[in-house]
C-alpha cells in the first residue's frame, strides 16, 4: 500500500465510516434476536441500536470524544434525512459543493477556520520592520495574505490552500494586489527555507508535525505563527493576546 493511501486510511473520518459498516451485521443480528424475543423496534429503535454499537467501537478504536458523538448520531440523522423525501440531486449538489469546500479535510484533519481582523492585526504587528517573505499555510479565502500585502508593499505574501474552491476565490482576489499570491496545493510540500514568516491556523492534530518540518527547514531568524492553538513539545517564544480578544497567537523564533 502507498504511504499516500496508508494515510488517507488511517484518518478519523475514514476509520468512522468503516466501523459504521462494520457494526451493520452485528446490528441486523442483534435486531433480529430482538424482535425474535418479542421486542418491539421500529426504524428509529434499528438506527439507535447501530449508532450505539458503532460509538461502542470507537471508543474501542479510541477515536476521540467527537466521533463516539458522531458514529452515535449519524444513524438518526440518515434516517431522519430519509424521511424528508428530499430529491437525490439535492445531496449530488450538496456534496460536490462540499468537496470543493473542504477538499481532504478527512485526511488532513484541519477544518476550515476563518482568523479575522483582530488575528491580522496581531500578526502584523510582529512582522519584522525590513522586507520579507510570508506565507500563510492552509489560507483559506486569502483574508490574511491580502490584508497584510496591502499594508506592506514592500514585501511578498503568499497563501497556500488545498480545497480548490477557497483557492480559486483567494487567487481572484489578487487581481489587484501584486505583491501576494495563492498556490494549491498541501503545506507539507513547500519547503520553509524560502520564507521568513509562516502563518499557520490549522488543528490541534497537526502541530507536533508542523513544528518538526518547521524546526528542520526554517533559517535562523525566521519565525513560526501560529493561532489558538500551541505546540505541545515546544513552549512558544512569544503569546500574544490580539486586541479585542479572542484566541492567543503563538511565535517561535528559529
Amino acid at each position: 500500500m502507498s504511504p499516500a493511501l496508508l494515510r488517507i486510511c488511517k484518518a478519523p473520518a475514514v476509520t468512522a465510516l468503516l466501523i459504521q459498516l462494520a457494526c451493520l451485521p452485528a446490528s441486523y443480528v442483534a435486531l433480529r434476536l430482538l424482535l425474535g424475543a418479542g421486542v418491539d423496534i421500529d426504524y428509529a429503535g434499528a438506527a439507535l441500536l447501530q449508532g450505539v454499537l458503532a460509538a461502542a467501537c470507537a471508543r474501542w478504536r479510541r477515536l476521540a470524544r467527537w466521533w463516539l458523538a458522531i458514529e452515535l448520531l449519524f444513524p438518526l440523522a440518515l434516517l431522519g434525512t430519509l424521511g424528508l423525501q428530499l430529491p437525490p440531486s439535492l445531496f449530488f449538489v450538496l456534496f460536490m459543493l462540499f468537496v470543493l469546500v473542504f477538499w481532504s479535510t478527512f485526511r488532513t484533519q484541519v477544518p476550515y477556520y476563518p482568523s479575522g481582523l483582530r488575528a491580522w492585526n496581531a500578526v502584523a504587528a510582529l512582522l519584522p520592520v525590513q522586507p520579507l517573505r510570508f506565507i500563510d499555510i492552509g489560507s483559506g479565502l486569502g483574508g490574511l495574505v491580502l490584508a497584510l500585502a496591502a499594508r506592506r508593499p514592500d514585501s511578498t505574501f503568499c497563501g497556500i490552500e488545498l480545497a480548490p474552491l477557497p483557492w480559486l476565490a483567494s487567487r481572484l482576489r489578487t487581481l489587484r494586489q501584486s505583491n501576494a499570491c495563492f498556490l494549491r496545493g498541501d503545506y507539507e510540500s513547500l519547503d520553509f527555507a524560502q520564507f521568513d514568516v509562516v502563518f499557520a491556523y490549522l488543528s490541534p492534530a497537526v502541530m507536533t508535525a508542523l513544528y518538526h518540518k518547521a524546526s528542520a527547514e526554517m533559517r535562523p531568524g525566521s519565525l513560526l505563527l501560529s493561532y489558538e492553538f500551541c505546540i505541545d513539545i515546544k513552549p512558544p517564544s512569544l503569546t500574544i493576546q490580539p486586541q479585542g480578544g479572542g484566541p492567543l497567537l503563538y511565535g517561535w523564533h528559529f
